[in-house]
């Protein structure tokens, strides 16, 4: 397989897990909400999950000293709510990510990617009228 389409898999799952986890921990330590950190929780486990079997293969792949991404400024937060939706929108563009680069690997998994991804839009939701986003 080609190197640079295993890294895009391998950016993309990193970022999605970094992205709930950012969520999680929220849901978890600010908002005590237990309901939504387990499903939160759950859905990154899926989404490490249906590539465990690459992971070899992905972390080969990994080059982070030479991304190019690595020197991109990052934006700073105004507010919890930011740092939450930003995170919610980490997760699902990279799901989506996911969901079409895994069609070359296994179509079976794309689309467990793509109903992952429209879970988070709920969780999001959710978020949003429980925490008044």
């Amino acid at each position: 397989m080609e190197e640079n389409f295993i890294r895009i898999i391998d950016t993309n799952l990193n970022r999605c897990k970094e992205g709930l986890r950012v969520v999680e921990d929220t849901c978890r330590f600010v908002f005590c909400d237990d309901e939504l950190y387990k499903e939160i929780r759950e859905v990154r486990h899926l989404a490490s999950k249906y590539l465990a079997d690459k992971y070899d293969e992905l972390l080969k792949a990994r080059d982070s000293v030479q991304d190019a991404g690595r020197k991109v400024s990052e934006q700073g937060r105004e507010d919890l709510k930011n740092i939450v939706l930003a995170n919610f929108k980490r997760a699902e563009e990279s799901l989506r990510v996911l969901e079409e680069y895994s069609k070359i690997l296994d179509f079976d998994i794309a689309l467990k990617y793509k109903e992952l991804r429209y879970k988070v839009y709920e969780i999001e939701k959710k978020a949003g009228e429980k925490w008044q986003f």
